[in-house]
């Protein structure tokens, strides 16, 4: 078999990959990039996999589909191209991070960091015509992401999972009971004020990784660049 995502993943996914639906998914995917402007930049259409292995994963935010602008999207979700000014979603993320933590994020928008970390930035359509949001959605993206968590399901460590927005909280259905879920609204303008703000998801998911014996994530450290110390106190840790 070719690799598609790595031998980890491949490995992992290698049953859904010979599933009809999947053939037919790279077809059109190809064809896309083929004729249109479509985002992620191929080579990244898998990066949010390629940053987190399998067992290393400990937390998942899911997305929906990548930004359509130029040079934006870098194939996690939420997530931008190095130097790229940060789109309203990840700011208001990054103001939440201050108000949750105490602690101001790296300017990075990236979020390689928070990837070597154990975070899985999944969107749950991986590609996106240019100017045109949810243009992939009927490719069959969302059957081949939700084998993912089916896949992460059947882990003897279970996952915390943030869920913003209506589209990621309708996922609960497939996630284990075993797993932990933190949802809020989607950290949009138009719906940030709603409750996204004040839910507080980074300091409740480092007190449950704290609980079963994981190190916390240090969600300031965006562009994944060494730091000298990081502490769970630093995380505003406390009983939820």
């Amino acid at each position: 078999m070719n690799t598609i995502i790595n031998e980890n993943w491949d490995k992992i996914l290698a049953d859904e990959y010979s599933k009809p639906y999947f053939a037919k998914l790279m077809e059109s995917v190809d064809e896309e990039y083929a004729h249109y402007t479509v985002y992620p930049p191929k080579q990244k259409l898998f990066a949010a996999l390629n940053y987190v292995s399998y067992d290393n994963v400990k937390v998942v935010i899911l997305g929906q589909d990548p930004y359509h602008g130029a040079g934006q999207a870098n194939g996690m979700a939420f997530a931008v191209g190095d130097g790229v000014p940060l789109p309203p979603s990840l700011v208001n993320i990054f103001k939440e991070i201050e108000d949750d933590i105490g602690a101001k994020p790296d300017s990075s928008g990236t979020l390689i960091g928070w990837a070597k970390q154990g975070v899985l930035l999944l969107n749950t359509v991986l590609s996106v015509r240019a100017a045109s949001p949810l243009s992939h959605s009927k490719l069959g993206w969302q059957e081949f992401t939700d084998s993912i968590i089916t896949a992460l399901n059947k882990r003897a460590t279970p996952v915390v999972y943030i869920l913003w927005g209506a589209g990621a909280i309708a996922k609960k259905s497939i996630i284990s009971p075993r797993s932990y879920i933190i949802s809020s609204p989607h950290p949009s303008p138009l719906s940030a004020y709603r409750g996204f703000f004040g839910s507080k998801p980074f300091g409740k998911a480092n007190e449950i990784l704290v609980k079963m014996g994981l190190s916390p994530i240090d969600w300031t450290d965006t562009s994944g660049k060494e730091k000298a110390s990081y502490y769970a106190s630093a995380c505003n840790i406390k009983k939820i």
